[in-house]
């Protein structure tokens, strides 16, 4: 359900057009529908799943950039958000068809810990399961991770199964991400610092032409 100004459509939503409807009463005229709200069901514009790789420490500076991922991922989400956390296995942090404030959410990616093997091909597979009944036309699946797979199995078709996938790798240890990236046709962009991470999501998250 979204508000959106009365002459839009939709129902009445009495309790957001008080302030209006009273100052229109107080004039002795009637509310225009420009100065009202109604609600109405609205398609998500856009379902993404954060996968984040917590192989090996998630302690410090690790862990603390994943969580502000997934502050920043749910806070420009519309309301379809998955966050799976992964080493050899994968994990559903958050299930894209049970949501969770976004607080909830960094509350708990805070209470991971990291350990054992990498396997993207586990990762990718779980956020096409996690994205495959959203609502919303686009589906992205943002990648957290070094893509330093240390498993048998190759990632390669996991990933081309993804409507859209997009790459966060850190700066100081990117190169197999960008190689992985340009083997999918997958969006790359790498994160020196925690300032990096706002302007690469718009980046990654906006029209996927980037």
């Amino acid at each position: 359900m979204r508000r959106r100004p009365a002459h839009l459509g939709g129902d009445l939503d009495v309790d957001a057009s008080l302030e209006a409807i009273a100052g229109a009463r107080a004039a002795g005229a009637r509310p225009s529908l420009e100065d009202l709200t109604a609600t109405s069901w609205q398609r998500p514009d856009t379902a993404v799943c954060l996968l984040l790789d917590r192989s090996g420490s998630m302690d410090g500076p690790r862990l603390v950039t994943a969580a502000m991922a997934a502050a920043a991922v749910a806070l420009r989400s519309s309301g379809e958000l998955a966050v799976v956390a992964f080493d050899r296995r994968a994990e559903v942090v958050v299930e894209l068809l049970a949501p969770v404030p976004p607080l909830r959410t960094v509350e708990r990616v805070l209470g991971l810990r990291g350990h054992g093997m990498t396997s993207l091909d586990a990762a990718l597979r779980a956020a096409r399961d996690q994205l495959a009944p959203a609502r919303a036309a686009r589906r992205v699946t943002v990648l957290l991770s070094d893509c330093r797979a240390t498993d048998d199995l190759d990632p390669t078709a996991a990933a081309r199964a993804l409507d859209e996938l997009v790459v966060l790798a850190p700066a100081s240890d990117d190169e197999e991400a960008r190689r992985f990236a340009r083997s999918v046709d997958a969006r790359v962009a790498s994160i020196e610092r925690l300032d990096d991470l706002p302007p690469a999501l718009d980046l990654l998250l906006g029209d996927g032409s980037g």
